[in-house]
């Protein structure tokens, strides 16, 4: 997944009300969709500035431990600054990762969010594998992405996904052995006049449910 696009964009991303709107928008459907506590351990991959979190935390009124995940150089610069700066909490980390190429870290998660993001990933199966693996027991994993599109939503250089079917994707959820897997209605982007729809796509580690079945 190139970072040229987001290295540029990083320092301004959240000047665009557009964006504080649909992370905020987002944020709101996973806190609707799974349990979040001062226990979560959360880690956002593809995690841009962090706008997701931010707004999950307001809602939750705090979480556990927070890991941002991102291989675009000027997005961890501007993480940095906001843990700095007070906006996130002091012992957020911040990570370099690039789950199509990187291992996944063996350490465990309570909450994965990805916002925007796997429509950028090539490899879907590795990734999602990647998040499996990275589930702690009952585990939760969150993508926001777009709705199958026709091509028109990029207007810079890609090579990605055009948006998702969203039974496609939930066999490839299924495959990854998630379980308890449910996609439904997010938010919107509009662009150039025209709205693209966003879903969530909620699963749960099913190594429990797996030895519950023997």
């Amino acid at each position: 997944m190139g970072t040229e696009h987001f290295d540029d964009k990083a320092a301004t991303w959240d000047d665009d009300p557009e964006k504080v709107r649909q992370a905020e928008d987002v944020a709101r459907a996973v806190s609707a969709a799974v349990p979040l506590g001062q226990a979560t351990r959360l880690l956002e991959y593809g995690a841009g500035t962090a706008l997701v979190t931010q707004a999950l935390i307001a809602s939750a009124g705090g979480i556990g431990r927070v890991t941002l995940a991102d291989n675009s150089a000027g997005m961890r610069a501007v993480l940095r600054d906001k843990i700095g700066s007070g906006a996130m909490p002091p012992d957020t980390r911040v990570w370099d990762l690039d789950l199509e190429n990187q291992p996944a870290p063996s350490e465990p998660f309570d909450l994965i969010v990805s916002s925007m993001v796997m429509h950028h990933v090539r490899n879907l199966p590795v990734v999602l594998a990647a998040f499996a693996e990275m589930l702690a027991e009952g585990g939760h994993l969150c993508i926001a992405d777009l709705d199958r599109e026709d091509g028109s939503f990029h207007t810079h250089d890609f090579d990605g996904h055009h948006g998702f079917d969203r039974g496609e994707l939930a066999t490839a959820l299924d495959q990854a052995r998630l379980v308890d897997v449910t996609i439904t209605d997010c938010t919107h982007i509009t662009r150039e006049g025209v709205t693209y729809p966003v879903f969530l796509a909620t699963a749960r580690e099913g190594a429990a449910a797996t030895q519950d079945d023997h």
